[in-house]
């Protein structure tokens, strides 16, 4: 399951995978409407009268980016075909329109006719149902569309436009599709299918012994023939080369606001960490929903995906984004949040990029008893979130327009949303998504929600408003320091759970737990906070050859062992930098920030080839597993870079005055 190279512009997302075939394309939300679902749009060549689709055994891959940029860099060599492919992949920064360039290197020693065949195989609107597929003789290209989407396709060589095309039916009865057509070098010339459909083009060119030859191929999707026609031109009129270059040229100048003084950091963690900012926003929609993860091969654990805006990701993701200095990319995820909000002042499990509720599987009702089906961290740390950004940046007019709709109602929910017997949150469903009570987590952050509300209210004078969130705040505090602290293990609970009638302590090793000291209940110097880190990492570190840090003891979600002292749970890139994040804020010498630098090496080492980071890894090999990329695990690493950069800046300046 993984996503290896993906790009977009906030209107459109499209992914690749490791042959190079495109999984996803996204449009018009990032991360709604998949009009390929996972299914496989290939790409092979022709040379000399044999064959290969890049997902042949022969072929070798290096897949990258162009650095600093969302325009892919990958060589694919195959030696018995004696060619070499160097392909960029962009997406226009503001129209919707797909670039492909391949340069075809010729490795034998005289000159070779090379055919390169596209094939589209589109499910639009997510169903194969309905669809057509065309060509179009007023300018020699081919289109699908169904409904209000259109995909026009076209590209070009030396030797001219579209050589050869057919369309066809695909997985139905004993169709396999028109990219088996293909294989033979030739394309059947079929003018229209309808159904369920594909389509194939190729291009042709002469390459002469040990030289290069250019092939274009571009998409360009849009809500009517008409659009998909005047953005087809454009390309034509400006020209892919000029275009690709453009898209470089934007995405150098939108990494300029990031950190520019990177400490002592090594070359791959910077770069990691600016491709983990380019890969942040493939995955967040310019209507402001961040979107979890984009990568439809979990649909075939449990027939649903990550294609949804959890507030708790998207706040977290925005909270490391403001931080790294792209207020503007998530000033629209706090608007977003303000439409969802439920009437009475909360939010739900998750949403589509549209801002509608998204599928859950939290219930109403539990052997007769009513829930509210919620996961009340969420609702708090959009608050928490949106002062960080505010303290950082002092762009008072966002908070501003947010005041009524957002941070008041959201504040009066967390109020009333209270077990005062506690002085605690009532019960929710944990950050997880798996299980009902109250979590330390959760109510860490309803305290910094409450806090933020606090510093709201008073900055805009409104200080009886202020008074009550700050005091129900403490009373939070209050609560955790009495019924979440154990003396016995000498750290905080994961949480309270409810048991013949009385509220009893969930003792299991939570990574989550470092909220305590990240939400602001206590400072991070706190000997409660000491003792409860270091016992995180000491027991939940993955003691293999991988390494890393479980989310919790016995983890079951892709569990990958039984052996529980050794392999407490899959490791996670998030729950591994947390762990990090402490000890970052706790140093207090260079030499202090050692081990998180060997951290920050780790989650590099442990990318896959292209930079992308998975949500969690194989604890024996340490290949990716569940989705890649999780939005998550790059914007943790965002912060962490970030709050390594800071901290390696105040220690080594005091370090410099106490040498004075």
């Amino acid at each position: 399951m993984a996503r290896h190279l993906v790009i977009g512009n906030g209107k459109m997302l499209l992914n690749l995978d490791n042959h190079c075939f495109i999984r996803d394309i996204y449009y018009p939300y990032v991360g709604q409407l998949n009009h390929v679902g996972g299914q496989t749009c290939r790409f092979g060549i022709w040379a000399a009268g044999r064959f290969a689709w890049l997902d042949d055994p022969g072929w070798k891959f290096e897949l990258d980016y162009i650095e600093g940029t969302l325009v892919t860099n990958v060589r694919a060599t195959n030696e018995s075909l004696g060619v070499q492919l160097h392909m960029n992949d962009g997406i226009h920064q503001r129209e919707c329109i797909y670039i492909k360039r391949v340069v075809v290197r010729n490795l034998a020693g005289e000159p070779r006719e090379f055919r390169l065949f596209f094939h589209q195989d589109l499910m639009i609107d997510g169903s194969e149902v309905g669809d057509t597929a065309a060509y179009f003789p007023e300018n020699h290209t081919l289109f699908h569309y169904k409904r209000s989407n259109y995909f026009m396709f076209n590209g070009f060589s030396d030797e001219g436009g579209i050589m050869q095309y057919s369309t066809g039916i695909k997985r139905f009865h004993s169709a396999e599709g028109t990219w088996r057509d293909a294989e033979d070098g030739v394309l059947m010339g079929n003018t229209i299918a309808q159904g369920s459909v594909d389509s194939t083009i190729s291009f042709r060119t002469i390459v002469p012994p040990s030289g290069e030859k250019t092939i274009y191929y571009w998409m360009s999707i849009g809500k009517s023939l008409e659009e998909v026609k005047e953005l087809n031109q454009y390309v034509q009129d400006n020209h892919p080369e000029k275009l690709l270059s453009r898209i470089v040229i934007y995405w150098k100048h939108w990494l300029r606001r990031a950190e520019k003084d990177m400490g002592d950091l090594p070359a791959g963690v910077i770069k990691t960490f600016k491709q983990s900012l380019l890969i942040v926003r493939t995955q967040t929609d310019e209507r402001g929903a961040i979107v979890a993860a984009n990568d439809t091969d979990i649909l075939q654990y449990n027939r649903d995906h990550y294609s949804y805006m959890w507030p708790r990701d998207g706040a977290l993701i925005a909270e490391s984004m403001s931080g790294a200095g792209f207020h503007s990319v998530i000033a629209p995820f706090f608007h977003f949040c303000a439409q969802a909000l439920a009437p009475e002042g909360y939010l739900y499990h998750k949403y589509n990029p549209d801002g509608t509720v998204g599928s859950s599987w939290h219930p109403y009702i539990v052997q007769g008893s009513r829930r509210l089906p919620i996961q009340e961290d969420e609702t708090a740390l959009v608050l928490f979130a949106l002062w960080q950004d505010y303290n950082r940046h002092q762009v008072i007019e966002l908070p501003q327009s947010l005041y009524s709709n957002l941070i008041r109602k959201a504040a009066h929910f967390l109020t009333q949303y209270m077990e005062h017997s506690l002085s605690l949150p009532k019960p929710s469903y944990d950050l997880w998504e798996e299980r009902y009570g109250i979590w330390t987590y959760t109510a860490s952050s309803v305290y910094g929600g409450l806090m933020a509300a606090a510093f709201f209210t008073e900055l805009f004078g409104d200080y009886e408003r202020s008074d009550h969130y700050r005091n129900t705040a403490q009373a939070v505090k209050h609560g955790i320091l009495t019924h979440l602290w154990d003396e016995d293990t000498g750290r905080f609970a994961r949480g309270l759970v409810q048991k013949d009638n009385r509220w009893v302590k969930d003792m299991t090793l939570e990574s989550s737990l470092f909220a305590i000291w990240e939400f602001g209940v206590l400072p991070v110097d706190d000997d409660r906070v000491i003792r409860t880190m270091r016992a995180i990492k000491e027991g939940l570190s993955v003691r293999t050859g991988v390494g890393g840090v479980a989310r919790y003891t016995n983890d079951y979600y892709f569990q990958q062992s039984g052996d529980i002292e050794k392999v407490p749970g899959n490791p996670w890139v998030i729950c591994t930098l947390w762990v990090a994040n402490f000890e970052i804020e706790s140093a207090k010498s260079l030499d202090d920030l050692e081990g998180p630098k060997q951290t920050l090496q780790w989650v590099v080492d442990h990318a896959m080839e292209s930079g992308v980071l998975p949500e969690q890894l194989n604890p024996y090999d340490g290949g990716p597993l569940s989705v890649a990329p999780l939005t998550w695990s790059h914007a943790t690493f965002v912060q962490s870079v970030t709050k390594y950069v800071k901290k390696y800046r105040e220690v080594k300046r005091g370090e410099a005055d106490r040498k004075i």
